[in-house]
């Protein structure tokens, strides 16, 4: 008797749909724990955190999806960052994605290649930031996170690659 597959849906999409719903989820209540903690949630990056678990656990598909669709969903259920702002967190995260496959690739360390592609598409969100308040495409500030937190945060995500992929379990 032939066996008939009824639901081809290999164990890697179900990761990373259940995966995708998890950050669509964290990033939904973002605003909420800003306001229950008195805390300006958003100086932790949580795009961006969900985007190195994304890169780390995930597929490299689905990295690419996670830094397409989330600074979009933020919009849409918070109606911040505007859509301007929006754009540039999506290229930045879209470079950071394809600089840490890149970077990896040619350096073969992920914390490393980790380390440098936030930087890289750091330096090119605050470039076009500046461009984008010289002309007045958006207005505030350059910095609104402060850079040690920044700083910060570039040394836990990095240490969480190296962390991850000392003990094997990385999917990149």
């Amino acid at each position: 008797m032939e066996s008939i597959a009824l639901c081809p849906i290999s164990y890697s999409k179900v990761k990373s749909i259940l995966f995708d719903l998890t950050a669509l989820v964290a990033i939904y209540l973002v605003p909420a724990i800003s306001h229950l903690f008195s805390f300006p949630v958003y100086y932790l990056e949580p795009i961006r955190m969900m985007l190195i678990l994304a890169i780390v656990h995930t597929t490299r598909k689905n990295a690419y999806l996670i830094a397409l669709t989330l600074p979009l969903f933020s919009l849409l259920i918070s109606a911040h960052p505007s859509l301007v702002k929006s754009s540039l967190i999506t290229g930045e995260l879209l470079l950071n994605v394809w600089l840490f496959f890149f970077l990896s690739e040619k350096l073969s360390n992920k914390m490393f290649g980790m380390f440098i592609s936030i930087i890289l598409s750091t330096i090119f969100y605050y470039l076009i930031k500046l461009i984008m308040i010289n002309t007045a495409l958006i207005s505030g500030n350059l910095i609104s996170t402060p850079l040690y937190i920044q700083i910060i945060m570039l040394f836990v995500f990095s240490g969480y690659v190296y962390l991850v992929n000392m003990s094997g379990k990385e999917k990149t």
